[in-house]
């Protein structure tokens, strides 16, 4: 399952027909292993990455730093959720070091996002403090370069 896992994490629309002769599996039974991770919530799903800045649009994102204060019984676990609840909320995620919750934001504008955080994250029960950082331009995410020139994966395999 794992080098079925890893071709999906590098290109996740490889044919079902090329999953197989990769892994050495019928379709079927690699349908069935997909249909499994599905249910027991291994795959939450299927992204393309955008390029926002070649594509013309306005998307901003952020990365906010959060210090909590964890809750007696559910320790971070409430805070973050109510975070992860937020429609503008890209991603939550509890950090060992000097903060507590990293939280990927995306926005039309700077301002629609420093507004968000003085607004909704800021005022949450248990926020002790927010550092918000821009990102100015992305390089490389999820292991894909977004700089220079484009390289159809499947030629590599």
């Amino acid at each position: 399952m794992e080098k079925l896992l890893k071709i999906l994490s590098e290109n996740a629309r490889t044919s079902l027909e090329d999953l197989a002769a990769m892994t050495g599996k019928t379709c079927e039974q690699v349908a069935r292993e997909l249909d499994d991770c599905r249910a027991n919530g291994i795959i939450h799903g299927y992204q393309a990455l955008i390029d926002w800045e070649k594509a013309g649009e306005n998307h901003v994102q952020a990365l906010i730093e959060l210090r909590v204060t964890p809750k007696r019984d559910f320790g971070f676990d409430e805070v973050a959720q109510t975070v992860a609840s937020f429609d503008e909320v890209d991603s939550v995620m509890l950090m060992s070091g000097g903060y507590d919750l990293c939280v990927m934001l995306s926005g039309k504008s700077f301002q629609e996002i420093a507004l968000f955080v003085a607004r909704r994250l800021s005022t949450l029960d248990g926020v002790l403090s927010t550092t918000t950082h821009f990102v100015l331009h992305t390089y490389k995410k999820d292991r894909v370069m977004f700089d220079g020139e484009t390289v159809d994966e499947r030629e590599q395999q």
